[in-house]
């Protein structure tokens, strides 16, 4: 006899193991905002992206920042926000997207460990997130040529691939993508079934 599948509303899973934090991992372009969001309304929970937080911390830009204290500072500036988050008492289930670079920090990744909650690696081939950037208006530091942005893209692959789950999102609508992080966790909106 096979178990059936055991469906979680995100309200019981917060409430069965206290509060739990889905966090969204993977390179520049890889939508985690964008899922993370959706995810976040079929959940019926809160999204926090992680740079919004940082840049509202600094009152300045993402790109300022690098452009301004370098690379180093905005890492600090990264670690700090998301101890920041991990500490605010919030009994109810979140979702935070990180920065692409800030799984690929191993104090982020203990922090991250330490923490109750999923990882979850989104991921798609390196030319479609290049594509997806350059369409995007948004201002990428680390953004220059593909054969830089591949190479960046491979030295964090193996820190992103220490999630638990990994969802392809290449060529796929945010939503389909929503759902499957969704169902990977085993977590379902929080209604009646």
């Amino acid at each position: 006899m096979r178990n059936k599948p055991v469906r979680r509303t995100a309200e019981r899973a917060a409430s069965a193991s206290g509060a739990w934090v889905v966090f969204l991992v993977g390179f520049m372009g890889a939508g985690k905002s964008s899922v993370g969001q959706a995810l976040a309304r079929r959940l019926r929970c809160s999204f926090e992206d992680l740079d919004l937080r940082i840049a509202v911390r600094e009152g300045r830009t993402i790109e300022q920042i690098f452009q301004q204290s370098g690379e180093a500072a905005f890492r600090d500036a990264e670690h700090a926000a998301l101890k920041e988050f991990l500490a605010e008492q919030d009994s109810s289930p979140r979702v935070l997207a990180l920065g692409g670079g800030a799984f690929a920090q191993a104090r982020n990744v203990s922090l991250v460990r330490a923490g109750a909650g999923h990882v979850v690696f989104l991921d798609a081939p390196v030319e479609e997130l290049f594509c997806r950037c350059c369409q995007q208006n948004v201002e990428r530091p680390l953004l220059r040529d593909l054969q830089q942005f591949r190479q960046l893209y491979e030295s964090r692959r193996p820190s992103y691939e220490q999630a638990e789950h990994q969802i392809e999102t290449g060529g796929r609508d945010v939503d389909a993508v929503a759902a499957d992080v969704a169902r990977a966790l085993g977590l379902y909106p929080n209604e009646a079934e």
